[in-house]
C-alpha cells in the first residue's frame, strides 16, 4: 500500500469530497471495504481497466496530521495482458493512475517521485536506533 501526500495547504476531503464517486468513476464498482492503519479503504475487485486485478483506494486518517491517500494498485502479468488482445490497455491504465493520483493529490506524476525521493533520503539520514 502506497500513502501519498497532498500539496502544502490542501487537504484530501477538499479536493476529493466523495472519494467513493471518484475511485468508481476512475477504476469501476466498489465491492467492498478493507482495513488499513484503522481506516476503511475501498475495493474495486473488477475494475473496469483489464491490467487491473484488483485496486484498493481511500482516504488514511491519521489524528492530529493530515489524512493521506492510500491506494494500492494489483495488476495483472503484461504478458496476460496483450495475448488478450488487450495491449491498448496498458496506456489507459497508466493514464487512469496518474490522472486518479493528481486529481486526488494536486501532485503530477514528477512531483510524487520527487516527494518519495526526499522521504527515502530523509530516512537515511536518521540514525539507527542509538543508545
Amino acid at each position: 500500500m502506497k500513502e501519498y501526500k497532498m500539496r502544502r495547504g490542501e487537504y484530501l476531503e477538499e479536493r476529493v469530497p466523495e472519494m467513493a464517486d471518484t475511485v468508481e468513476e476512475y477504476f469501476g464498482e466498489i465491492t467492498g471495504t478493507e482495513e488499513f492503519k484503522g481506516s476503511d479503504l475501498f475495493v474495486v475487485e473488477d475494475p473496469k481497466n483489464p491490467v487491473f486485478d484488483r485496486v484498493v483506494a481511500g482516504t488514511v486518517s491519521y489524528s492530529g496530521k493530515k489524512d493521506k491517500l492510500g491506494v494500492e494498485f494489483e495488476e495483472r502479468p503484461a504478458e496476460d495482458v496483450i495475448a488478450e488482445g488487450n495491449a491498448d490497455a496498458a496506456a489507459d491504465a497508466v493514464d487512469a493512475k496518474n490522472d486518479f493520483l493528481l486529481e486526488a493529490t494536486g501532485r503530477d506524476a514528477k512531483s510524487r517521485r520527487d516527494s518519495m525521493k526526499r522521504a527515502v533520503e530523509d530516512d537515511a539520514d536518521k540514525p539507527d536506533n542509538v543508545s
